[in-house]
């Protein structure tokens, strides 16, 4: 007799993936934090978004791009041995809350599995500029979130075939 699906069970129902530790220590590090000291943490961190290495600079970015920012930024995948990398091209001085989310994000999920990527919580975003009152530049970081776990998506979805 073939097995049908459980019309009870929705893919949707699956238990969330565990935040990966390092998301887990940022997210509880800026809980701790004031406004001020969340705005010079943000500062450090885009000061530690590596520079887009030379390998992805010729690439059509077309297919890198994040429309929904306000200013532009370009997110590179680059999967190795089962690890996912990400690498991104944005203007830190002119941008450097994207660049400090994104020194946040990377740093926690290069060189892990895709599922580190996809554990990000949803809310991520909004739990790191709650406070701070950059709350029009949620979309535009979301979006960005979106396009890391959608190419974790495509990694991890490539590695089962």
């Amino acid at each position: 007799m073939p097995q049908t699906a459980d019309p009870h069970h929705d893919v949707h129902d699956t238990p969330p993936l565990p935040v990966p530790p390092a998301v887990a220590r940022v997210l509880d590090r800026f809980r701790s934090l004031s406004r001020e000291e969340k705005m010079a943490a943000l500062v450090q961190y885009s000061k530690k978004l590596e520079p887009l290495p030379e390998r992805f600079r010729e690439l059509d970015r077309a297919n890198f791009t994040i429309p929904e920012c306000q200013t532009r930024v370009d997110i590179f995948p680059e999967l190795r041995d089962g690890r996912l990398y990400f690498y991104a091209d944005v203007d830190a001085r002119r941008s450097p809350t994207i660049a400090a989310v994104l020194g946040i994000v990377l740093s926690a999920v290069n060189g892990q599995p895709p599922e580190a990527t996809l554990a990000i919580p949803p809310d991520f975003v909004r739990q790191i500029m709650e406070s701070i009152g950059l709350g029009t530049r949620e979309v535009g970081l979301n979006a960005m979130l979106q396009r890391l776990k959608r190419y974790a998506r495509d990694a991890a979805s490539a590695e089962q075939h």
